[in-house]
């Protein structure tokens, strides 16, 4: 039988941030040896973080890991235009696994 991944309550912001927080410090420290990088809701995937689409790539299934399906990160992605994926934030992140986990619940 196969776990079913942890779902934070939808309203519970903070413990998606800190989720999304470790993943990124993880990968950020396994790639590229950060181990110091300050993340918040403000912080850019691009700008700040500098990161690549097959960081991204990895990002995605880190996050199908923790949330199953109910969080699809190409997906959300897809919906966007260039400039929005270069200017996306942690914060708009977050506010999407949020949603998302929201519409699971109620289904």
């Amino acid at each position: 039988m196969t776990p079913t991944p942890h779902l934070p309550t939808a309203t519970d912001e903070d413990a998606v941030l800190a989720a999304i927080t470790g993943m990124l410090a993880g990968l950020l420290e396994d790639e590229y040896g950060l181990d110091d990088v300050e993340i918040g809701m403000a912080t850019t995937f691009n700008r700040d973080l500098e990161l690549e689409s097959i960081d991204l790539v990895t990002l995605a299934g880190l996050l199908h890991e923790r949330y199953g399906e109910h969080v699809n990160l190409a997906e959300f992605l897809a919906g966007m235009e260039l400039d929005e994926i270069i200017q996306l934030t942690v914060g708009r992140l977050v506010e999407h696994v949020v949603r998302s986990l929201k519409a699971a619940e109620a289904c």
